[in-house]
């Protein structure tokens, strides 16, 4: 089959690899019908996240027709569609129990790798590195998913791929990040990031029954989106002091929840965005924390910070004083996609969202590269890309 493979920093092609096969029986197999680049994607793309091998099929959000079956799958018969959860959980252990799906004890045989760093092992992630697993990722023509009963969730036919394919992860994202944030009626949520990630995060925190949301972000197109398409406000940091319009915003109290779409490759302004740029180049930090300072400061006393923008490992100059002093509440992680796709599903089909608005760009699989760099570089206003293998 074709597959999009990394090999290295900047450097993704479509390669022809060996169809994959059932391993275990509790395995499917799923031709992928419709991938999308989620910008976790770009933290692999530009070469951050570690133990990624040349060779290695990348992408995770993704949904497809099952092909085939293992002899143990019991809810999957061949011909269904399905949107498939980019976290692997087993279904058994105790997270998985607890709809903790991305803390699942036995989906990951590389978690000897995390528990160096991290002391205990996560969840495995479709295409995301031999820390989460070395699973083959989703921008193929077909994919091994494994536990398949728990991470393949079965979907209507006749609704385009592009109205249920962000329930792979994007959606489910966002959603998990203003639930985290335990939203009271007339709460103000400020979501840094207005990528589909954020939009998804606005959308649900009114959901959850926010009063006011508002987006930060420095590209028109996007705080353009945000204000049209989830009615927030919204902050162009490039143009005024974030912290600042916040504080007049609200009254001088400040949002009472923060949630972080952007993670690690957040661009900084003036000495303290180059100084990060500088130190993640030479790795003597591996990830860029400017959107969690500004959340550090901004946020009201007691408030909470959701963060669900990817970090890989350590970062710098964190105002741990200003959190410990106005006693914030931090809430973060991979989201626990069996848990919210099937609740999201139904709001999708109710007519509650379009996922498909954040779609901007449709490319076949041979145009990975392109793909990338489009999405990498915000080219022709692009929000997400989505592959038809």
């Amino acid at each position: 089959m074709r597959a999009v493979c990394w090999h290295g920093a900047n450097d993704v092609r479509v390669d022809t690899v060996p169809d994959p096969k059932i391993l275990n029986p509790r395995d499917a197999i799923v031709k992928v019908t419709a991938a999308a680049i989620c910008g976790s994607d770009l933290h692999i793309y530009d070469g951050y996240i570690p133990t990624m091998q040349p060779g290695d099929i990348i992408g995770h959000e993704f949904m497809g027709e099952v092909v085939e079956i293992g002899s143990e799958v019991r809810k999957l018969q061949r011909g269904d569609r399905v949107v498939v959860s980019s976290i692997i959980g087993c279904g058994q252990c105790s997270y998985c129990n607890l709809q903790q799906w991305s803390l699942c004890d036995n989906s990951n045989p590389g978690g000897w790798l995390q528990e160096q760093v991290t002391g205990y092992s996560t969840a495995g992630i479709f295409g995301y590195s031999h820390a989460f697993g070395g699973y083959a990722g989703a921008h193929a023509e077909y994919i091994r998913v494994p536990f398949a009963d728990h991470g393949a969730i079965k979907v209507p036919q006749g609704i385009p791929d592009e109205k249920l394919l962000f329930l792979s992860d994007a959606f489910p994202t966002g959603y998990m990040g203003a639930e985290m944030c335990d939203i009271q009626p007339g709460d103000t949520v400020a979501v840094w990031g207005a990528g589909a990630v954020g939009l998804f995060a606005m959308h649900s925190a009114y959901m959850l029954g926010a009063e006011r949301v508002i987006a930060i972000d420095r590209f028109p197109e996007r705080l353009r989106m945000a204000r049209e398409l989830v009615k927030a406000e919204v902050i162009n940091y490039e143009e005024v002091d974030a912290g600042e319009a916040l504080k007049e915003m609200t009254g001088g109290r400040g949002p009472d929840s923060c949630i972080d779409a952007v993670g690690l490759e957040a661009h900084g302004m003036g000495v303290e965005g180059f100084y990060d740029k500088a130190k993640q180049a030479v790795r003597m930090e591996t990830d860029r924390p400017n959107v969690l300072r500004q959340m550090m400061v901004a946020c009201r006393k007691g408030g909470t910070l959701s963060i669900m923008g990817v970090y890989s490992g350590f970062v710098d100059k964190m105002p741990f004083g200003a959190a410990f002093n106005k006693a914030l509440t931090f809430k973060m992680g991979q989201m626990h996609g069996q848990r919210y796709i099937p609740m999201l599903l139904e709001h999708v089909l109710n007519g509650g969202i379009d996922p498909s608005a954040v779609l901007t760009h449709t490319l076949p699989l041979e145009e990975a590269k392109r793909g990338f760099e489009m999405f990498k570089n915000k080219q022709d206003n692009c929000m997400r890309v989505m592959f038809k293998p």
